[in-house]
């Protein structure tokens, strides 16, 4: 429950519409794209990085717990608040500062749109690199904290990669700049520590980020088969033919055919799978490589090979894989994307095996993924309104989960821990690893009042960690 001194005290700082309180209006922060909820007790919408210093100086000093959020499109939970208190809503922090198309770089506020720097330097042949499913929506802000990927990150990487420098406000309202506007600077990379920490240790106020120029030639292929293991095998194939395409995303029979239903992209309705692949460069090197590319899948028993022959094509069949979410939706009431890695070589096998878990639990099991990194996506089905439903998706998310952990893999590739991932941590990570984690979180939030209750287990699981240090500074296993 929020202290009605502290509502003042956000009054005083952003006026009488600068936050929310009413609880219809609280319901629609309660969620992300997960499948847990939580609601704050009061919304606020700072201006300027002053306002977000002095909202968590409000929050420390009422002994509030408060979390940051962007556009609310995550989907592990990062930006629910887990324990109530306060949200910083960074919509209307939402502003390009700056374009340096010079040094190839640009500044921008958390709320900005992913899309929308990509669309501001597109005409002077630029572009912004991380492109998650959800770029039309996203935000730079949320971007950083889960370090978000996306399908082109096989060759650019993710978005660690990209962030050159970052404003950020600490946990007792401290603003402090890490980073630059210059690559590799001296001293501790604490830009890259902070990207990925989904929230826990600061809150981001700006970023300057990287901007790269369009290359000269962009290919798009689909490969179609009629085995998902098939074209499993394929993307280790390509691997170990020393090709490095900038995407290779894969598409089951069940996803493909709702996908074809909601976006008519020209995938096959009869297919057991489909790899979309997309290689770009000089154009020499790049139609070179999609007849390696073509050879590599016909070795592994693609049934045909599509090259799009013009710029609508291959925006086509990327609409069916960016709207591939909202397809499902047209098919299910509810669904539950998971987020695990696996290596390239355990593609197929993890296929086969997630096709168990589908009918050992009777779930529809759909599955779309970045097949070139191995980071997998299975989304579970089901109905929430049906009893045992909501379990039973639970339990098949994590025994997905433990296979990666037990192949050599990660429990998550770029959605983040969050609260749904958190008690898994205890199998990916050993007790001192979460230890060292749990210390680098108490140095940036030594009363564990930002975003709590995130990453770190809280006890439910097989090892006990508490997030809110002792008197003496020691924690609790």
């Amino acid at each position: 429950m929020i202290p009605a001194a502290l509502k003042k005290r956000v009054h005083d700082l952003l006026g009488p519409r600068g936050f929310l309180e009413r609880p219809e209006d609280l319901s629609l922060y309660e969620y992300d794209g997960g499948v847990d909820k939580h609601a704050p007790d009061l919304v606020a919408f700072p201006r300027t990085t002053e306002d977000v210093s002095g909202l968590v100086k409000i929050a420390q000093e009422f002994g509030v717990p408060f979390v940051g959020r962007g556009a609310g499109t995550g989907l592990s939970g990062g930006a629910i608040p887990r324990e109530g208190g306060l949200m910083i809503a960074f919509a209307r922090m939402n502003r390009i500062l700056e374009i340096d198309l010079e040094n190839e770089r640009a500044v921008v506020q958390p709320g900005v749109v992913n899309l929308d720097i990509t669309l501001a330097v597109e005409g002077s042949g630029f572009f912004y690199a991380p492109d998650p499913s959800s770029q039309r929506a996203c935000t730079i802000g949320g971007n950083v904290a889960e370090n978000a990927g996306g399908p082109h990150t096989l060759a650019y990487g993710v978005t660690t990669n990209h962030i050159l420098g970052l404003e950020v406000v600490l946990a007792d309202g401290m603003i402090v700049e890490i980073g630059g506007r210059s690559p590799d600077l001296p001293g501790y990379d604490l830009t890259g520590l902070l990207t990925g920490s989904e929230g826990t240790m600061a809150l981001v106020t700006k970023a300057v980020v990287r901007l790269m120029r369009k290359p000269e030639l962009v290919k798009t292929v689909l490969a179609i088969y009629e085995s998902s293991e098939d074209a499993g095998r394929t993307v280790a194939e390509i691997t170990a033919r020393a090709i490095t395409p900038v995407a290779v995303e894969m598409l089951d029979g069940v996803m493909l055919r709702m996908v074809e239903e909601a976006t008519h992209a020209g995938y096959p309705m009869d297919a057991a799978a489909v790899l979309l692949i997309e290689l770009e460069g000089i154009r020499e090197n790049v139609e070179a490589q999609v007849e390696q590319i073509r050879e590599a899948c016909t070795v592994c028993g693609a049934r045909e090979f599509r090259v799009a022959r013009t710029a609508e094509e291959r925006d086509l069949l990327w609409k069916g894989r960016k709207n591939a979410f909202g397809a499902v939706g047209r098919v299910s009431p509810t669904y539950y994307v998971q987020d695990g890695v696996v290596p390239r070589t355990k593609i197929a096998p993890t296929l086969h095996f997630i096709g168990e878990v589908a009918r050992r639990y009777d779930l529809i099991i759909s599955n779309i993924f970045h097949a070139g990194d191995g980071n997998m996506h299975p989304i579970i089905l089901f109905d929430p309104r049906k009893p045992g439903q909501m379990d039973k998706a639970r339990a098949a998310g994590a025994d997905i989960l433990n296979w990666c952990i037990d192949c050599g893999g990660s429990i998550t590739g770029e959605h983040g821990v969050g609260m749904e991932k958190n008690e898994l941590m205890a199998r990916q990570f050993s007790p001192a690893t979460l230890e060292m984690i749990l210390a680098l979180k108490l140095l940036f939030d030594a009363d564990a009042r930002l975003n709590p209750g995130k990453v770190l287990p809280t006890g439910r699981g097989c090892l006990e960690i508490r997030q809110a240090p002792l008197a003496t500074g020691s924690v609790v296993y």
